[in-house]
């Protein structure tokens, strides 16, 4: 069974950077050949995608808001997915999930939370003005 531990949350002002990680582990299969993704969730909004991988498939998703100033990426070697967020801003505030689709997943699309089968506990971020 696939676990996800995400870490590096905190608070932060706005302007500042901070990277979250997520530590995978229980593969039977290559994280190379399935997506990875983060998602937030804000207080009373619903979860939405922030930034998605899939090696395999030579792709990469970021959400519109977060173009230009997050960055994900993936060390396979260790199984470890990256969020690095700079020039933070208070509206990024939420809880930070990070996802895993299974060695046999559908594409829903690397921004849909229907193509992910694992999910982390979250760490929360808080950014103030």
């Amino acid at each position: 069974q696939v676990q996800l531990v995400e870490s590096g949350g905190g608070s932060v002002q706005a302007g500042g950077s901070l990277r979250l990680s997520c530590a995978a582990s229980g593969y039977s299969y290559s994280t190379r050949g399935s997506p990875m993704g983060w998602f937030r969730q804000a207080p009373g909004k619903e979860r939405e995608a922030v930034a998605s991988i899939y090696i395999g498939g030579g792709s990469i998703y970021y959400a519109d808001s977060v173009k230009g100033r997050f960055t994900i990426s993936q060390d396979n070697a260790k199984n470890i997915l990256y969020l690095q967020m700079n020039s933070l801003k208070p509206e990024d505030t939420a809880m930070y999930y990070c996802a895993a689709a299974a060695k046999y997943w559908t594409n829903y699309g690397l921004g849909s939370p229907r193509t992910y089968n694992y999910w982390g506990q979250g760490t929360q971020l808080t950014v103030s003005s």
